[in-house]
C-alpha cells in the first residue's frame, strides 16, 4: 500500500472477502467468535465470583475445547473413504476420531448441565451465575464446533 492509497480514507481489500464465495470465512470468524465467547463468560464467572467456582469446574470446558479440536480435525471427505486411504486403520479410524470427538463434546455439556444444577441452582449461599457460565461455556464451544464442521464448504480446499 501507497502513501495514497493510506491517505485516500479508501480500505484495502480483505484476502478473506476477496472471493465470491464467503462461507468458508464467515463460517470460520462465527465459530471463533464462538468460542471465545465462551472462554470469556467463564473467565468472567472466575474473576468476579473466585471463592464459588472450584478449579475442578475448568475440566468441562477443556475437554470440550478438545472435542473442538478432534471433530475439526477430521475431513468429511477422510470419513467418507474418498481422500483417506492411509494410516493404521484407515475411514473407520477417521470415523471412531470423530465420533469420539462428538461423545466428548456431548459429554462435556451434559456433565456441565449436571453441575449447573447439582452445585448451582436452589442452593444456599451460592450465586446461581458461575453455574450458569460454566454451562454457556461449554454450549457456545460446542455451538463452535458444529459451526466449524459443518459451516464451512470443504470443496475448496481441494
Amino acid at each position: 500500500m501507497n502513501c495514497m492509497e493510506a491517505c485516500s480514507g479508501v480500505a484495502p481489500n480483505c484476502v478473506w472477502f476477496a472471493a465470491d464465495d464467503k462461507r468458508n470465512a464467515i463460517a470460520s470468524l462465527v465459530a471463533g467468535l464462538l468460542f471465545s465467547v465462551g472462554w470469556w463468560t467463564i473467565i468472567d464467572a472466575a474473576s468476579v465470583y473466585p471463592g464459588d467456582l472450584p478449579n475442578a469446574s475448568h475440566v468441562c470446558g477443556v475437554f470440550a475445547t478438545l472435542s473442538l479440536l478432534m471433530v475439526n480435525t477430521v475431513s468429511n471427505a477422510q470419513v467418507r473413504g474418498d481422500a483417506y486411504s492411509g494410516g493404521c486403520i484407515g475411514p473407520r479410524g477417521a470415523r471412531l476420531w470423530l465420533f469420539l470427538g462428538f461423545v466428548m463434546g456431548f459429554a462435556s455439556l451434559i456433565a456441565a448441565c449436571w453441575i449447573l444444577f447439582a452445585n448451582y441452582v436452589n442452593v444456599e449461599g451460592k450465586h446461581d451465575w458461575p453455574g450458569v457460565a460454566i454451562f454457556l461455556q461449554n454450549a457456545f464451544i460446542f455451538a463452535g464446533s458444529l459451526v466449524f464442521k459443518f459451516g464451512r464448504a470443504e470443496d475448496a480446499w481441494s
